[in-house]
């Protein structure tokens, strides 16, 4: 789960960490009300959605005055920005940041995420902040630090001081640096979050250390024990089906092809994706229902499936050990009699039951094609919508 900017901050302040004073609405009389008690020359004024790259898609402003403020949040607010990670269609504004300006004298990156292949926390440095840091990878890798720390409830000095080594300090930032690390780390594993990045981190004129921009991402699978953190989602920045989906515990991400899949298990579908794809399509979707799916599941998976405009046809790919394939089978012709299905539908069905899921769609009189194995499956499928 994401959240916004000034959602971040508040945590990591809560936590103590240094963040700029600011103050956030979701309209503009409201936020000039609030920027009134912030002391500050500069007002810098920042769109919030869930999104990277706004300050090169102008959703970043540094304004002189309220009155410059006003006209600027008019104009922001209700903007639709399009950004590297917002896709073509973009994200509309519907909540604006402002903060007091801060006297930068360097930036820095620095983050911290779950390392799975090592089974412990990555901390990443480099003194290049401010830049898109796959940028910074690809073409000056050196810059680039990365620490790994065993899971445990404090993070050393030791640790803290070979993280910030790459920011080339003196020694009052330093001792602000390393304070920063081990609140971000309390932060990481007291929330249940799964990245916090800050970028920029910033050294002021005035010898400062304060995280300029933050973004923390949580384990959804944890919210259950982290309530606080849940009532920071925001709906109006996830896609539609995707929160449909999540009613039905579903593993729904969209995507921009056209074939759409229904598959149980991840795996399954990372190579059901990947067959699409070596056959010349894209799919439109990943979409893992489980291995336990009701019939009512299977049903919502194909509506949510058939919502997107995109999709030109459906590959449903089952592979029956805990999940029977007949419960799919009943599920498809239930969302069937809901909904008119009126693009190509390839079904292959394996394992537990799947002579009887045969039978089912067999007599349901639903248009489809039925695919002995997933070469098949994709085979025909790319063809039907051809």
């Amino acid at each position: 789960m994401n959240i916004h900017e000034h959602q971040a901050k508040q945590i990591l302040k809560k936590y103590g960490a240094v963040v700029p004073n600011g103050v956030f609405a979701l309209n503009v009389s409201e936020l000039i009300e609030k920027a009134k008690t912030l002391k500050t020359e500069k007002y810098v004024l920042k769109a919030q959605i869930h999104a990277g790259g706004r300050g090169k898609a102008g959703g970043i402003k540094i304004l002189d005055s309220l009155d410059e403020l006003r006209t600027a949040a008019n104009e922001l607010l209700g903007k639709t920005l399009v950004t590297h990670q917002t896709g073509p269609e973009g994200r509309e504004v519907k909540r604006l940041y402002v903060e007091e300006s801060s006297n930068i004298d360097k930036e820095f990156y620095l983050s911290c995420l779950v390392d799975r292949a090592s089974s412990k926390i990555a901390f990443i440095s480099s003194d290049q902040g401010g830049m898109d840091i796959e940028e910074v990878a690809r073409t000056k890798p050196e810059k680039i630090m990365t620490t790994k720390i065993d899971i445990k409830d404090e993070i050393s000095g030791a640790d803290c001081e070979k993280i910030i080594q790459v920011f080339n300090l003196d020694e009052k930032p330093q001792k602000q640096a390393i304070s920063l690390i081990k609140s971000i780390y309390k932060v990481f594993i007291s929330t249940d979050a799964s990245m916090i990045e800050i970028n920029p981190l910033i050294l002021t004129k005035e010898k400062k250390i304060i995280c300029l921009d933050a973004k923390i991402n949580f384990d959804s699978n944890a919210l259950f024990r982290q309530s606080e953190i849940a009532e920071l989602r925001d709906l109006n920045e996830e896609d539609p089906a995707e929160i449909e989906a999540s009613k039905y515990d579903l593993a729904y991400i969209k995507l921009d092809g056209s074939i759409g899949c229904m598959v149980n298990g991840a795996g399954l579908a990372m190579a059901t994706m990947d067959i699409i794809k070596l056959y010349g399509e894209e799919p439109a979707n990943f979409l893992d229902v489980g291995g336990g799916a009701s019939k009512e599941k299977v049903s919502a998976a194909l509506k949510i499936i058939l919502s997107d405009k995109n999709v030109k046809g459906v590959l449903i790919n089952i592979f029956g050990g805990i999940m029977r394939c007949d419960i799919l089978a009943q599920g498809v012709v239930d969302a069937a009699k809901e909904i008119n299905i009126r693009v190509p539908l390839v079904v292959r069905l394996a394992g537990t039951n799947f002579q009887e899921g045969k039978k089912i769609l067999d007599n349901s009189d639903l248009k489809l094609i039925s695919a002995e194995n997933l070469d098949d499956a994709a085979k025909k499928i790319v063809e039907a919508i051809k």
